[in-house]
């Protein structure tokens, strides 16, 4: 590696810390500190944070590959809001990114994601695929992502992704506690709006991701991730609420793939890869509704542990 990977590193007064965890081995994270520190290129002084639960051999690759970056190892079992929320109490910086070990950024994505908390405490992007050569990535990431694809509405109606977004630190320190009870985005972003925070898409600042998967491999990771997410919030529901909920998710995959089909269409996007991939992610969605009755039933068990 280059000198020019010197661009990445924590100073004493960074102007964007980004969180990055590390759940899916070395050639991803490579990649995505490869499009980091090419963004660095940038007036934007960088601290980029990768919280390490792959292990040691990792954590000694990035240190040396990329000398500037700060590896946090967490254990083996971590979850990764449980690594967010130790990368939001490491981070220096005034704005706090985060993206995903399989996220690449373009070139100009520090300085739009610091511009664009002008206003706001929370600003989200847009997400496009960067995996586009198998039926697989177009299905699992269809499945997943449909509702983040652009055209988006801009402002505080849009969506805000987790793996595109930046906070406020002030926001995040706030909010630090609801962060450390190891709940998605989904949970965190719910309890800034109640408190008043100021969430805004920005759907011009996109990000791809870029995330191989063989069937199996996408099959576990969406049962696991399902039944992660209805596990965490069955814990404040009663018990027949959550017998209710468990059985209502029979009737989840209909209902996400006529959302899911809706979206592109009005988009005007993707249409014929959503024509190649759909017996899949038919298949995909029957595996998200089953994760979440499991959820509902049973609680999350070490789901969310497993989710890369």
């Amino acid at each position: 590696m280059t000198r020019d990977q010197d661009r990445i590193r924590t100073t004493p007064g960074p102007d964007l810390s980004v969180i990055v965890p590390a759940v899916n081995g070395e050639a991803p994270l490579v990649e995505c500190l490869e499009a980091l520190d090419a963004a660095g290129a940038s007036r934007v002084e960088l601290e980029v944070i990768v919280l390490n639960r792959c292990g040691e051999p990792l954590g000694r690759t990035i240190a040396r590959r990329f000398p500037g970056v700060t590896v946090v190892p967490t254990a083996i079992g971590a979850t990764i809001p449980e690594m967010r929320a130790l990368g939001f109490a490491t981070a220096h910086a005034p704005a706090v990114a985060v993206i995903e070990d399989h996220v690449i950024v373009p070139p100009d994505w520090p300085k739009r994601m610091i511009e664009a908390l002008a206003g706001a405490d929370v600003a989200g992007g847009a997400i496009e695929n960067g995996a586009t050569a198998s039926t697989t990535d177009w299905a699992a990431f269809l499945c997943e992502y449909s509702h983040l694809i652009p055209p988006l509405p801009a402002g505080p109606s849009g969506p805000i992704t987790g793996n595109n977004v930046v906070y406020r630190r002030e926001t995040l320190e706030k909010y630090a506690a609801v962060a450390a009870e190891g709940y998605w985005e989904d949970h965190l972003h719910a309890a800034m709006r109640r408190g008043g925070a100021r969430l805004v898409c920005h759907p011009e600042i996109v990000a791809l991701h870029k995330r191989h998967y063989r069937v199996a491999e996408y099959i576990a990771e969406r049962y696991f991730y399902a039944r992660s997410y209805a596990g965490l919030r069955s814990r404040s529901m009663t018990g027949p609420a959550r017998v209710a909920h468990a059985a209502g998710a029979v009737a989840l995959p209909p209902i996400l793939l006529y959302r899911i089909v809706n979206r592109l269409v009005d988009k005007r996007r993707y249409r014929s890869a959503l024509a190649r991939s759909f017996p899949l992610l038919a298949l995909f969605l029957i595996v998200w509704a089953f994760g979440e009755a499991v959820g509902y039933a049973a609680g999350p068990g070490n789901a969310l542990a497993r989710v890369t």
